[in-house]
Parts: C-alpha cells; sequence; structure tokens
C-alpha cells in the first residue's frame, strides 16, 4: 500500500487523539466520512495503525520512577537473545529495545519505588545467567515522551 497526502493526514491526525469522530476527521482533510471510514480501515488492515490505545500518566497511577537500563548479554546466540527478549517483556518494562553498541538492550522501566526496582533487578538482571552487566540511569525528569512517529 503507498500512502497519499490523505492517509499521511489521517494518521498525523490520528496519533494525535485516534477518538477524533469520523466527520471530523472528514472536514479536516477534505474527504467524505465514507471514504474516511475506508481509509482508515485500510490503514488498519496493512498494520500502519497497529493499535489505539489511552496514554497514561503515571505519576497519577503510582509509577513515579523511570528508569533507563542499559543491559549486555552474555551469549548472544539467537535463542539466547530470543529468551531475553521474553524476559524482557513484562509490566514494569515499558519498552525494550535491541541495540547496536556496547549494550544490546536499553529498558525503560516505569516502577512504583526503588524498592520494587531492586526486585525486578535481581530477577531480571542479578540471577539472570545471560546477563553480563547491567547499569542503571535514574530519570530526573520526563523532558518528552510521544508515541508520534510522524
Amino acid at each position: 500500500m503507498i500512502l497519499d497526502n490523505f492517509d499521511q493526514n489521517l494518521l498525523e491526525l490520528l496519533q494525535k487523539d485516534c477518538q477524533t469522530p469520523l466527520r471530523e476527521l472528514a472536514e479536516t482533510v477534505h474527504l467524505s466520512t465514507a471514504s474516511v471510514q475506508r481509509r482508515i480501515q485500510k490503514l488498519k488492515s496493512n498494520g500502519f495503525i497497529q493499535a489505539n490505545v489511552a496514554v497514561l500518566d503515571p505519576d497519577k497511577l503510582g509509577l513515579v520512577i523511570t528508569l533507563l537500563v542499559e543491559v549486555q548479554a552474555d551469549k548472544t546466540h539467537t535463542a539466547d537473545l530470543e529468551l531475553l527478549k521474553a524476559q524482557f517483556s513484562g509490566p514494569e518494562i515499558q519498552q525494550c529495545y535491541y541495540v547496536t553498541g556496547e549494550a544490546d538492550f536499553m529498558l525503560v522501566l516505569l516502577v512504583p519505588s526503588m524498592r520494587r526496582f531492586q526486585e525486578l533487578s535481581d530477577t531480571l538482571f542479578h540471577h539472570n545467567p545471560n546477563v553480563k552487566w547491567f547499569r542503571t540511569m535514574v530519570v530526573l525528569e520526563r523532558v518528552k515522551t510521544s508515541l508520534e512517529v510522524i
């Protein structure tokens, strides 16, 4: 599927607020409501729209500490990496990236307390036979967080 300007504009609008009424989207991009609905369905079925989500405030949910954790794997065979990827996909791990450089993974964690992070560290890193080392940075302030791509 090749995206035209209408599709690009719809994606830009939907990533800002996926609950914008079809009528409003149609007026903004200068198409009929039915055409907008068909285009959105096509964008979903072709994988351009992966999910419609609510962006939550971690502070209001008691997840007041954000941590960035670099992890170097001891073994990097495909099966070993796949196992680590599975282990690094728990609920406290907001994001997990397999990266190049000194570390193999970069994790973003949201936790309610340092005690909870210590428990996670024991489980995910200290007692994990495939973790060679890990380095943690505590986020002082979330300057910008976004899910927007375009």
